[in-house]
């Protein structure tokens, strides 16, 4: 495009006032923000003696878990949408047809790369069958890359070690965000 074009539309700078030349009102407003939580009560856990509870288990977003059906099976269809909807692209999924009637594919591997992640929760989302979630374990440590590294049974094992305490929890949370009307129906 040519500078003379006469669809460009041209603005002007806007003229600033001696205060904002000056800076003044931006370091005030930080200096504010500084002494608000400057005065805040400080609170300090002692962990690992302490463990940290999050305040709502539902919101937090923690290590991944593959459910389980009523059968033990696995309940991911090997559909994609949670590798599709990834936006760091941690997932990865083998599909292969499935044993069972009730459905057409199983993943024979499914793996998610927990240092790539970045716990958005777009997976779980995108997730038809509530397959896949994020749970509030946050206790995620590894010594090498490949550790951090869940397949399949690794997945699975952390919904065995989880399902107690966390029984599918995005069931719930998306009943408890109907209206009540329709919440009584279900």
């Amino acid at each position: 495009m040519r500078p003379d074009d006469p669809d460009i539309l041209w603005l002007e700078e806007p003229k600033l006032t001696l205060a904002e030349r000056l800076y003044l009102p931006a370091i005030i407003e930080g200096l504010s923000v500084t002494g608000r939580v400057a005065l805040q009560k400080k609170i300090t856990r002692q962990y690992p003696d302490e463990p940290y509870r999050p305040e709502d288990p539902i919101k937090y977003r923690g290590v991944h878990r593959l459910n389980r059906d009523e059968q033990g099976r696995v309940k991911c269809v090997a559909c994609f949408l949670c590798a599709t909807a990834c936006p760091a692209h941690c997932i990865d999924i083998v599909a292969a047809e499935a044993p069972w009637p009730d459905r057409e594919k199983y993943p024979e591997h499914f793996v998610i790369d927990e240092l790539r992640c970045i716990y958005c929760g777009m997976c779980e989302e995108a997730c038809p069958v509530d397959a896949i979630e994020l749970t509030s374990f946050y206790d995620l440590t590894g010594w090498t890359r490949e550790e951090m590294i869940f397949d399949k049974e690794k997945l699975l094992s952390v919904y065995d070690q989880t399902a107690q305490q966390e029984p599918l929890r995005t069931a719930g949370f998306r009943l408890a965000q109907t209206p009540p009307d329709e919440a009584e129906e279900h």
